[in-house]
């Protein structure tokens, strides 16, 4: 009994040892795979936030509060606001995409100053308006949108969450983080990656996949857009390439 169950112990290491082996084998090929991609990927818009904020490329909708203001700064994009906050990029984005920048949420002393809330809603329309930018930065106002929305750091940094929003007032939860790693950093800069590719949508944070949904009733096209309340964040290198595969 004690020879068979050493020699099974062995057997069942070394095929683990084996399936090891070929998944990081796979992931590799995988990660290779992807990178190639990227590299096919078309380029179709980017902003440095270097100049004066563009009003016809990015809508502002903010609730009524005092000291709250959206504009850029030495290369970023702010939103220092005591409310609710929707910064849209205006141009409709078709699959399949990708969105990319840099964000970081400010906790120095300032007024605004809250860690919390880096949102992001995309591929957002309006089922019964054609012109969507008619709402005012409070996010129940959004309810009634068809989109997809990550709250990173929601509910002063308590849950990350990944939602799709119906069109109908219902925002179906599909994953939620509650874990130290998965919330916010007082000023730390995150790299942040939006995918729609053919039906399946994925958040990522530095390269790592927060969230990824292959949605059997996909959002295909729609615009995007900055999403915050009672913080302050500041924006860098957006761009929005267009998918090659």
């Amino acid at each position: 009994m004690c020879i068979i169950f050493v020699f099974y112990s062995m057997h069942m290491k070394k095929q683990h040892s084996v399936i090891s082996l070929i998944l990081f084998t796979h992931f590799i090929f995988l990660c290779t795979i992807v990178n190639a991609q990227h590299a096919n990927d078309k380029l179709i818009y980017a902003d440095d936030f270097k100049d004066k904020l563009d009003s016809s490329t990015w809508i502002i909708e903010m609730a009524p509060a005092p000291n709250s203001s959206v504009y850029n700064q030495k290369g970023n994009l702010v939103l220092d606001t005591k409310a609710g906050v929707t910064v849209w990029f205006n141009h409709l984005l078709t699959n399949n995409v990708r969105i990319e920048y840099d964000r970081k949420v400010v906790v120095a002393g300032g007024v605004n100053d809250r860690l919390s809330d880096l949102n992001q809603f995309w591929m957002a329309h309006d089922p019964r308006n054609t012109n969507l930018f008619t709402r005012s930065g409070v996010l129940e106002s959004y309810d009634s949108l068809q989109l997809y929305y990550v709250g990173m750091g929601g509910n002063t940094n308590r849950t990350t969450r990944f939602r799709k929003y119906e069109g109908n007032g219902q925002r179906t939860l599909i994953r939620e983080f509650t874990d130290t790693a998965h919330l916010l950093q007082p000023n730390k800069i995150y790299h942040i990656t939006i995918i729609v590719n053919n039906g399946t949508t994925s958040f990522w944070v530095d390269d790592k996949c927060y969230f990824t949904f292959n949605d059997p009733a996909p959002l295909k096209e729609g615009y995007f857009g900055f999403r915050s309340t009672k913080s302050r964040q500041e924006i860098s290198g957006f761009k929005v390439y267009q998918l090659e595969h």
